[in-house]
């Protein structure tokens, strides 16, 4: 029923859609999205990712040769959800077909919305809109865009299904490196800065005691500090999740004063895989310095 809500998002054809004989020209509004349309689509897509890695996707000022391009693409795939709160404000000056990924997703933290404490704070108000960082959503994100470039090229569909298959299997192989990785962090206790990281945590056993920012991009109160350090060392917490965007000197302090090894984990790459691979490895050397 999602995967259909997701393919209920596509128009019909416009102008600005490919021929046979040309790339499709797709925009995606994260490098993870655009790594996985380019993992399905093969030779035959050409992507633009609006985000790059490391920026702040909360906050993309979309330049003027961007929304050019935009304007040209037969296809726009979007994380969803209150993830691009920039997209509602272009106005491409014609309808595009728009798939948003979210919807064949099972999303954590959906029946607790949160409101916001401040009008510039990022609030996952839908659910927890970091659905990538489980490398199992793949499937269902990669599903769609299948059916997205398949609506808009129907003669390569057997091409895009081929691609998906040989990305899947790669996946597939890759995941079950990663959970061996990691098995000794298995119900291992950590406290995260922004809540980017439950679908990572849910995968690989990781138990998320809190969040530093209890309202998303909102810096803790004193008060709430205290708390904080005062249930990292009742829970036992030894390791602390950052963002490359997170305040390095709250990090510090959480880290110090919470008794927690931090470390600074990708929430955003150019390449699906090697996100998770260098991710991965970040938190393997944990391990080794025990």
């Amino acid at each position: 029923m999602r995967a259909a809500l997701a393919l209920a998002l596509l128009l019909s054809a416009t102008p600005g859609q490919a021929t046979a004989q040309e790339k499709l020209h797709v925009v995606a509004t994260s490098a993870d999205l655009k790594s996985l349309v380019e993992a399905v689509g093969g030779e035959r897509v050409a992507v633009e990712s609006f985000a790059a890695p490391e920026q702040d996707p909360h906050a993309i000022e979309v330049k003027p040769a961007q929304l050019a391009r935009l304007r040209r693409a037969a296809l726009v795939v979007r994380v969803g959800l209150d993830h691009e709160p920039w997209l509602s404000k272009i106005n491409p000056g014609r309808q595009i077909p728009v798939l948003d990924a979210s919807l064949g997703v099972r999303l954590l933290q959906s029946e607790t919305p949160r409101l916001r404490a401040e009008r510039r704070a990022h609030v996952h108000a839908y659910g927890n809109t970091h659905y990538w960082l489980d490398p199992l959503n793949a499937r269902p994100i990669s599903a769609a865009i299948l059916e997205a470039l398949a609506k808009v090229q129907p003669e390569y569909r057997a091409e895009f299904e081929k691609n998906r298959d040989v990305f899947l299997q790669r996946l597939d192989m890759r995941i079950k490196k990663w959970t061996e990785a990691l098995a000794p962090l298995r119900g291992a206790k950590v406290v995260v800065i922004h809540d980017s990281w439950s679908y990572f945590a849910d995968r690989f056993g990781l138990a998320i005691v809190a969040a530093a920012e209890p309202t998303p991009g909102v810096p803790p109160s004193p008060a709430e500090l205290a708390a904080l350090f005062g249930r990292m060392r009742e829970a036992g917490v030894k390791i602390l999740i950052a963002d490359p965007h997170s305040n390095p000197a709250l990090v510090r302090q959480v880290a110090e004063k919470g008794g927690a090894r931090a470390v600074t984990l990708l929430p955003s790459g150019s390449d699906y895989i090697g996100l998770f691979d260098e991710n991965v490895l970040r938190l393997s050397r944990l391990i080794k310095e025990k």
